[in-house]
């Protein structure tokens, strides 16, 4: 079917592509959709490393794991809009699975031992709808492309594949990726899985969603501002933001190709630190490299920060200076530091380089091109994310208005969105140029400084507020992501985990005249002695300091984002994903001694619809 793009026809092909996924899910077959069974449910709690061994092994075939997922699956797209495609039935039928033979072997990960179909048999595992898939749409959320199945796999799907895993379902985007929140004409709106008035997170929500309800072991997403760590700070998952070169990225479809001064990598997200460690090194071990020329051959070196008792350093950022956390999310952190503390840690606050410098040259660099790729690629009546059509609409305006805007700006002393209009505009080749250049420096600066410190580790918020409702991204910006942002610019490797939820009691934001009140929220309240509270605070702690925070901090409310989860930014240096892994650990083994460790309960369970 060709869509001629008329007024009507992204209508059409938005209303024809919900049609399709509709009858993909009613044509499974019944298998997908009846009760859950105990064995179901211990299949499910198998960790990946014992789903591979069980299935290489015989004690467990490929189509028994697919099964559960599946049906969770499905479970998890009625509560949540998360799925864009599926392909059970599909996953069954490359070679490394239909090739599977009964305890034909037992699960063997050694390097260079010619088992590399064997290392992830059996793992379901999703894809952002952003990966190429054969014979497979990849809409990136724009509806000029439905109905343009890829033609060729991406070197992700292509490993993940050869390796055993069961590449099941594709899950939704934001339009044209950039937002905070996962909605498009062509999906409609994705909900966090705890609460359906609020956000998943973006552009990888679908997939952070899927992975909190348990229908997938693995999301793949993909990684250039945040978009693996804020749905999964939003969604009460693990997420691992590699650097560039690590995991395979080319054949992926971006909203911005062409960009290479801000690197656009995949990274996995998944419910347990053990699954994510656990799948990013046998990717690894797959040598990624002989898939993308675009990998680093870099084998796996494994770190070990717990056995020897070593004492780590750790820098903490407790704000980037232009929306501070506000009371849940600085809570989490708290949380974190005290519990590394305990642990005897050395646990520093950081002021890195300028990071509102460092900032704007990412800004820059991201909208090098004024926004016309993302403007060319959307057709008309088409709707973009609020916070998108912020920066495309400051972006289109002419400059001597912008410079208008600036002036204004600095004269009610808001030097933030002055600097903002002063340099958001299309960059030639040569300040292009000019702008890598000092991207370079900029890296050399938090290099040095990094070195100086003698840093393990650097923490940060993930974002300053938990989950946001649907429709107020708006308020909050794009600026709102600097936290992660920031690390993107730099290639830092960059986990999350999981803390904490919201507390109404302990996060209310206070003010001068307003008292907490309680929640009425069916969630399972943290109880408050259990918690080390933050560092004592005064109101005006939480007072807005510019207009841009000011606008951010009128969407968080405590009673609202009760039961929220509330994650936690861990920054190592360039290629050190297994450090930063390692580090993972021992924040979660500080959290867990201390008593407030993180706890999942399944959405599926908790009857939030």
């Amino acid at each position: 079917m060709i869509f001629s793009f008329s007024q009507s026809a992204h209508q059409k092909a938005c209303a024809w592509k919900r049609q399709q996924l509709a009858k993909q899910i009613d044509s499974l077959p019944s298998s997908y959709s009846s009760p859950s069974t105990p064995t179901d449910q211990a299949i499910h709690s198998l960790s990946i490393k014992e789903i591979v061994q069980r299935c290489n092994s015989g004690e467990l075939a490929p189509p028994e794991v697919l099964c559960v997922y599946a049906k969770r699956a499905i479970q998890a797209h009625r509560k949540t809009n998360c799925l864009s495609d599926v392909m059970f039935e599909e996953s069954l039928r490359t070679p490394a699975i239909a090739n599977w033979v009964p305890g034909s072997d037992s699960d063997t990960t050694k390097d260079g031992d010619g088992s590399r179909e064997k290392l992830l048999m059996g793992v379901p595992v999703s894809i952002k709808d952003t990966l190429n898939i054969f014979g497979h749409d990849t809409t990136i959320g724009f509806s000029q492309n439905v109905n343009k199945p890829a033609q060729k796999s991406s070197a992700m799907v292509q490993l993940l594949r050869d390796t055993g895993a069961l590449v099941h379902a594709k899950t939704t985007v934001p339009t044209g990726l950039l937002s905070l929140e996962t909605s498009s004409d062509i999906f409609g709106v994705t909900t966090n899985p705890y609460n359906k008035d609020f956000t998943p997170g973006a552009s990888t929500g679908g997939g952070a969603a899927l992975v909190a309800c348990g229908g997938t072991k693995i999301e793949i997403g993909t990684d250039v501002g945040g978009s693996v760590r804020y749905p999964a700070h939003c969604c009460g998952i693990y997420s691992l933001k590699a650097s560039a070169g690590r995991f395979p990225n080319w054949g992926n479809a971006s909203s911005l190709p062409g960009m290479e001064a801000i690197p656009l990598v995949s990274s996995p997200l998944a419910q347990n630190l053990n699954d994510l460690e656990e799948f990013s090194r046998r990717v690894v071990l797959a040598k990624p490299w002989d898939y993308d020329h675009t990998c680093i051959p870099l084998p796996w070196r494994p770190v070990d920060l717990r056995e020897d008792g070593r004492k780590l350093k750790w820098g903490v950022i407790w704000s980037d200076g232009i929306i501070p956390p506000t009371p849940a999310c600085r809570r989490a952190l708290a949380n974190v530091v005290a519990a590394l503390k305990q642990q005897g840690h050395e646990v520093v606050d950081y002021h890195p380089p300028n990071i509102s410098q460092g900032l704007n040259i990412g800004y820059q660099l991201l909208f090098s091109d004024g926004g016309e790729q993302i403007r060319n690629a959307t057709q008309p009546t088409e709707r973009l994310n609020p916070s998108v059509l912020a920066i495309l609409s400051l972006l289109s305006l002419p400059r001597l208005f912008k410079k208008f805007l600036s002036t204004l700006s600095r004269f009610h002393k808001d030097p933030i969105n002055a600097e903002l209009a002063s340099i958001m505009h299309s960059q030639t080749i040569l300040t292009q140029r000019q702008l890598v250049e000092q991207r370079d420096d900029y890296r050399a600066q938090w290099h040095e400084s990094w070195v100086y410190h003698g840093l393990d580790f650097v923490l940060t918020p993930v974002y300053p507020l938990p989950a946001v409702q649907h429709g107020t991204s708006e308020k909050a910006t794009l600026l709102s992501a600097g936290y992660t942002f920031l690390f993107s610019l730099l290639d830092y490797t960059a986990g999350v985990l999981p803390v904490t939820r919201v507390n109404s009691t302990l996060d209310y934001l206070p003010q001068p005249t307003a008292s907490p009140s309680p929640s009425t929220t069916p969630y399972p309240t943290d109880k408050t002695k259990s918690h080390p509270q933050a560092p004592q605070e005064t109101p005006q702690t939480y007072q807005p300091t510019n207009p841009i925070c000011e606008a951010a901090y009128s969407i968080y409310n405590a009673d609202k984002m009760h039961g929220l989860p509330i994650g936690v930014q861990i920054v190592g240096r360039r290629l050190e994903e297994e450090k930063v892994l390692e580090g993972m650990y021992v924040m979660e083994k500080a959290l867990k001694d201390m008593g407030i460790g993180w706890k999942y309960e399944s959405p599926l369970s908790l009857g939030l619809d």
